[in-house]
């Protein structure tokens, strides 16, 4: 049994990286004593249960302030930009006084420049993003790079994952050495309705922020209704205080429609609900780095649209029917499902916990080896 240490910057935005990193210590706490590091206001314990995962005998160890710091950055997030680089910076740079006391360190919270062998899980990267012409990293981020980011050589002797392939190119891109690619964790959402007996519903799930676009979600609807279909939409997800504005937002244009209902923090057992009962699932970020929303979708026996670009390509096969380059596209390739009666034919259990968790244990089994 060896002493493994998991750091990860924040789980107060509560979407897929949360879910990976709950995953991760359920797995490992099978045969290792787990820390978790992580600069957070919400308790890991609360997600346990939003994302299914036993957490017994799991040590949090936080940075002084922890949660005043936590709260003030949420705070500060419309003004100061992205935050997750400077989360892990103060995250990392509290873990190596506490470095030698492990054996390993996992990160599921992408790259960072750690003493001893390290395990990293990269859902995107969080350093050196100024070498990308498309990021929107912060002007700070070349800061936060030099304070924890790593050097190519460095990564060089680290196992790293990736979410999806397109992030492994990202990566490669950047650090000249490619990750394996380790979809997250997604299980088929077993028990729903036969496709005739769904509803002819569209249903959006995740954390309800601007990157994510839910208020187009809202046009998408309006606009197939207004070619003759009775369609509604279920908005379900959490709401982080650094986007409270945007969720009032949100809530604002749900109120001024009958067709639009809007949840949040809704428990598992009624995401699930919505998942089993309805037809179609929607995604309108781009360039997700995964999507764990558009695999929950195929794993519940909807049909999933989203945008033709990120990891959601291997969610979908890069099928051209349902991914789509904007708004009025995704009003089309919806239009034509409702229409010919498609249905669903992606399989269901590709992205499994059992299958996510083995290959985790696998990997850190593998670096202690070293």
């Amino acid at each position: 049994m060896a002493q493994v240490a998991v750091v990860h910057n924040t789980l107060d935005f509560q979407g897929g990286a949360d879910a990976v990193c709950l995953a991760t210590c359920e797995a490992l706490l099978e045969n290792h004593e787990v820390t978790l590091f992580t600069l957070s206001e919400t308790d890991p314990n609360v997600l346990a249960d939003r994302f299914d995962a036993a957490l017994d005998g799991l040590a949090v160890r936080t940075p002084p302030a922890n949660r005043s710091i936590a709260k003030a950055l949420a705070g500060l997030a419309p003004r100061i930009g992205p935050q997750l680089a400077v989360r892990s910076v103060l995250v990392g740079r509290y873990f190596r006084r506490h470095a030698a006391a492990f054996d390993l360190t996992v990160s599921t919270a992408n790259e960072f420049a750690f003493p001893g062998p390290s395990v990293q899980y990269i859902h995107y990267p969080q350093f050196q993003l100024q070498q990308l012409t498309d990021a929107n990293p912060g002007r700070l981020n070349p800061v936060w790079g030099r304070l924890a980011g790593p050097d190519r050589d460095a990564l060089q002797g680290a196992t790293l994952l990736a979410n999806s392939s397109w992030t492994a190119d990202v990566v490669e891109g950047i650090y000249n050495v490619r990750p394996d690619v380790l979809h997250p964790p997604v299980d088929a959402i077993d028990g729903g309705r036969d496709w005739d007996d769904r509803e002819q519903g569209i249903v959006v799930v995740g954390r309800i922020a601007p990157d994510k676009r839910v208020l187009d979600a809202i046009t998408v609807v309006d606009r197939l209704r207004n070619r003759g279909h009775d369609i509604h939409l279920h908005i379900v997800g959490s709401a982080p205080r650094s986007y409270r504005e945007y969720a009032e937002k949100v809530a604002a244009a749900a109120d001024q429609r009958s067709h639009v209902v809007f949840e949040r923090d809704v428990p598992r057992e009624r995401l699930e609900t919505l998942l089993r009962t309805h037809r179609y699932g929607l995604n309108l970020k781009p360039d997700e780095h995964f999507g764990m929303s558009v695999a929950e979708y195929v794993s519940a026996g909807m049909i999933a649209f989203a945008p033709d670009g990120g990891g959601q390509r291997d969610i979908l096969d890069g099928r051209s029917d349902r991914l789509f380059d904007s708004v009025e596209s995704a009003v089309d390739r919806i239009d034509t499902a409702i229409s010919t009666d498609d249905r669903p034919s992606l399989p269901r259990d590709r992205f499994t916990r059992e299958r996510f968790t083995s290959a985790i244990g696998e990997c850190v089994n593998r670096a202690l080896e070293r």
